[in-house]
């Protein structure tokens, strides 16, 4: 455990990537790889340059998609009793002054300055901002 989530006391909860999220990743990239294989077989069939074409077009989007999953997949939230850990950044209950939800996430601004920006892919996304705020602010 590092250092910084040590001093943040014991870990309360944990909002990773929300399932729906991967299915629809999972659900692109099985689809975008059948359709590269599709291309590739009536490439060999038919030998015309224009099914190539679609099959690279189909394995980018392959790439692209999978690239982008491993890439969410690392942001994780994690809630402690005196703060919490997103990315690189913790930040405890008392330096947070503000807790704001926008249409592409939440923005969590800290005394220091600089926001802390959340993804609304991460699993409940709501109730996750609702516990900053009540565990950040005083009402």
């Amino acid at each position: 455990m590092p250092e910084t989530d040590k001093s943040l006391g014991k870990l309360v909860a944990v909002h990773a990537l929300a399932p729906e999220y991967v299915q629809r990743a999972v659900f692109i990239a099985v689809l975008s790889f059948v359709f590269f294989l599709a291309m590739m077989v009536m490439f060999y069939v038919r030998e015309n340059v224009l099914y190539f074409l679609l099959a690279s077009a189909f394995l980018v989007i392959y790439i692209i998609t999978l690239l982008s999953w491993t890439v969410q997949r690392r942001s994780v939230v994690k809630v402690f009793e005196n703060g919490f850990n997103y990315e690189k950044r913790t930040a405890r209950w008392v330096e947070i002054a503000n807790v704001n939800e926008g249409r592409e996430g939440g923005e969590i601004i800290v005394r220091d300055g600089k926001p802390i920006l959340l993804p609304k892919t991460l699993s409940n996304f709501d109730t996750l901002l609702t516990d900053i705020r009540q565990r950040s602010l005083p009402e």
